[in-house]
């Protein structure tokens, strides 16, 4: 897509005011962004030098060139005496060397003389400027070109409009072959990343009118919708093909007048509904088996990821009980080499000779003999004990004490005993103090510690309710062996031939027991593996005996199906009918309802057009009566613009005229003046000359030293006035000056905090 490019000169704004250019700046707040704007910006004028360095001084406050220089030795020092840090005036000055920091006005009222002199003496030639290149294909291209806004897209050609050309073309310099000429024509394009069919939303549907005493085919389709039924599938197809059979079977159906022809329409009814019985079954199965496949699906997921996370658990688990096993048996290894290594050290020094003295381990151990020297290596700690001794004669003699008790002040020999005051533990409102509450529970828990520290056993209570006491067993005796006789053995002998009998016989019985409980397994055994002959008869004949009575069952529910079936049907054919009358009227009503509500939809958008009709032509009268009256004011204001304007060129022609007779009138006696000098210079005598100088002194010098004397009286009188006003503005601008250069360290000190910041978030966006 290309845009439209207009190449224009660039317009010269108009001058403004210091006032203004002032409040423009504080509007934006750029005071302290661009304080050399009365240097750089050619729309910046002062009134006069004493602005121009009233601004510059302003810019010197701002822009303060104080710089602190961090002291290595007390970098973190917060005393005053040791500083953190130096201040030293910056050499670098924030003004280009070339750019000029005179006030522009001396050459401007130099340059406006020159044009005045030009004016008045048309010999004197103007010298002419000379402009420097403006570039337009260069570096100052986009100077002169602008993209406008366009609404559309459509390709459009390049609007150029060039500058009007001068009486008096400007003189260039040649041409710099530094940057290379662009082309005046770019086209640019533009692809999206996007479809339609991305943004596409539901399809739209034109308005159609039907045709009177036709039905089209499509209609029948109103109820499908983009997203429901729309793009049709294979289900929808299939819907539509029945519909048409529907169709189709409802034409051939005989009609209701004919009497003759009512059984064969009932019949054809009757299969119909049979069929559309059979089909609605044929889709409640599929509808079931898609569900029981959906079941199975949502079964299977489940079981997976229960499985799942019994395994997330099971590793879970796994890695705990590895990770413990590890650090367990890592924490033994580190225990066996430090063991290890304590048993080689002590082995390498069993007699203590090759061991060095540990001088850290010594002072650290106040039981060494450092601290403690034993008296058998030849240390005695208290001789010479005595040379310590303090011998001070105000602490041995009476008299000494009597004068040092006399040199203490009065409150230590007569103290002053104070009432203490209440502890506050409560606020003004009425609350409980913090530090109160902490020391409360403090001192309720240390109580419940010296409780439990304190507590003595005691006395068992007796219970409440009668409790069992447990009897303990009997202890079994002790078996004895005593020898017996050879008769007491034989009946031993016979007593436990006796037990293993009735043991037996007990085993027995028992397994007799488990096999009346199981006799059905058993011959259920017995049926799958019947061997003898016998047995095989048997299980023939119950075998015919059972499909015997099978076939009696089947046959009795076949009679039971073929009754409930036939009420079944006479039930539903009533059913049928009744729900068809019923549907017909549900349909006959809700169409009487819905032609009813066509109806009050219709007389309201009638009410409410008679409305806005009403409503617009009462705005169209008041549009018209607004418009007369705009007529009748332009009408009078061109009225009264030309009578201004002829007015206007009256008064100035009148001016015209009075100036030029005017001008020739002063010219008249400016000559007649001249004549008149002339001839009185030339018959002027040497004493007319010394009155005329005479009177020219008494008339001018004497009373100019009188003002002169008059003015140095009243400057001597105001210089008091004007000193003590000196004085409010200079400790007005010295705070100003220390409020300034305290603001800038307070910024400078702020903006090094933040450097830190900035670099860290530069490298987490990094």
């Amino acid at each position: 897509m290309s845009h439209a490019v207009t190449i224009e000169e660039p317009h010269a704004q108009p001058q403004v005011s210091q006032t203004q250019y002032r409040a423009r700046l504080r509007a934006g707040n750029h005071i302290s962004n661009r304080a050399y704007d009365f240097l750089y910006d050619p729309l910046f004028i002062v009134s006069s030098q004493k602005d121009h360095t009233q601004a510059n001084v302003q810019a010197t406050l701002i822009r303060s060139r104080l710089r602190k220089v961090p002291r290595f030795k007390t970098m973190f020092s917060n005393l005053i005496h040791y500083p953190r840090y130096s201040l030293y005036w910056s050499k670098s000055d924030p003004v280009p060397p070339f750019i000029s920091r005179e006030w522009k006005g001396h050459e401007e009222k130099h340059r406006e003389a020159l044009r005045q002199l030009a004016i008045t003496d048309t010999s004197f030639q103007m010298p002419r400027e000379v402009y420097e290149d403006p570039e337009v294909t260069g570096k100052n291209r986009y100077k002169y070109f602008e993209r406008p806004f366009l609404p559309f897209f459509q390709q459009m050609p390049f609007s150029v409009v060039y500058a009007i050309s001068k009486a008096e073309p400007y003189t260039f310099p040649p041409t710099s072959t530094k940057h290379l000429s662009i082309p005046s024509k770019s086209t640019v394009g533009t692809q999206t990343d996007y479809r339609d069919a991305d943004v596409q939303t539901d399809p739209y549907s034109p308005e159609y009118v039907v045709c009177q005493d036709s039905i089209p085919e499509l209609l029948t389709l109103a109820t499908l919708t983009w997203g429901r039924g729309l793009p049709a599938g294979q289900a929808e197809v299939e819907m539509i093909e029945r519909a048409r059979e529907k169709r189709v079977w409802e034409a051939t159906l005989p009609a209701l007048s004919d009497t003759s022809q009512f059984e064969k329409r009932r019949k054809m009814m009757n299969e119909m509904e049979t069929k559309e019985w059979a089909f609605r079954e044929q889709e409640i199965e599929k509808l079931q088996e898609i569900r029981l496949e959906v079941l199975k699906e949502l079964l299977r997921k489940r079981e997976e990821n229960q499985n799942e996370m019994n395994m997330k658990h099971l590793n879970a688990r796994w890695s705990k009980l590895q990770e413990a096993k590890e650090a367990k048996m890592a924490k033994i290894q580190r225990t066996h080499v430090s063991t290890i290594r304590k048993l080689v050290g002590k082995g390498k020094n069993i007699e203590g000779k090759l061991e060095r003295r540990n001088i850290i381990k010594d002072y650290s151990d106040y039981a060494s003999q450092v601290y403690g020297p034993l008296s058998r290596l030849g240390c005695f700690p208290d001789n010479n004990s005595e040379d310590f001794v303090v011998k001070n004669d105000y602490l041995n003699t009476y008299e000494g004490l009597v004068e040092l008790e006399s040199r203490l002040p009065d409150f230590v020999t007569q103290p002053r005993i104070r009432a203490p005051k209440p502890k506050v533990i409560t606020t003004k409102a009425g609350f409980l103090k913090r530090a109160a509450r902490l020391d409360y529970e403090l001192a309720e828990v240390h109580k419940a510690l010296l409780d439990k520290k304190n507590n003595v056993l005691e006395a068992r209570k007796p219970p409440r309710f009668l409790q069992r006491n447990p009897i303990p067993q009997p202890r079994l005796p002790t078996p004895t062996l005593e020898m017996t006789s050879n008769e007491e053995e034989e009946i031993e002998m016979a007593v436990i031939y006796l037990q293993k009998l009735l043991r037996g016989r007990v085993v027995q019985n028992m397994m007799f027991e488990g096999k009346e409980k199981r006799l059905e397994l058993i011959q259920e055994l017995r049926t799958c593996h019947a061997l003898q002959e016998d047995e095989k008869l048997v299980k023939k004949a119950e075998k015919q005996v059972t499909l015997a009575l099978q076939r009696q069952r089947n046959l009795h529910e076949h009679k039971v199906s073929l009754v409930e079936n036939h009420l079944a049907g006479l039930e539903g054919r009533a059913l049928a009918d009744m729900f068809d009358f019923l549907s017909k009227e549900l349909v006959r009503l809700q169409e009487e309802r819905r032609i009813h509500a066509f109806v009050m939809l219709a007389e309201r958008q009638r009410r409410v057009r008679e409305a806005e009709e009403s409503g617009r032509r009462q705005v169209e009268k008041q549009r018209l009566r607004e418009e007369d009256e705009i007529f009748k004011e332009v009408v009078k204001v061109h009225h009264s613009t030309i009578s201004s304007y002829l007015e206007d060129i009256i008064l100035n022609t009148e001016a015209n005229t009075a100036e030029e007779q005017a001008r020739a009138e002063i010219e008249k006696m400016a000559e007649k003046i001249n004549d008149i000098a002339y001839e009185m210079e030339s018959r002027r005598t040497y004493l007319q000359s010394e009155e005329i100088v005479a009177e020219l002194v008494y008339s001018f010098l004497i009373p100019e030293v009188q003002k002169y004397f008059v003015k140095e009286k009243v400057r001597n009188a105001q210089r008091k006035h004007i000193l003590a006003a000196h004085q409010i503005i200079h400790s007005y601008t010295e705070s100003m000056v220390q409020k300034r250069l305290t603001e800038g360290q307070q910024d400078e000190a702020s903006n090094a905090a933040m450097l830190p910041e900035k670099e860290t978030q530069n490298e987490n966006n990094s």
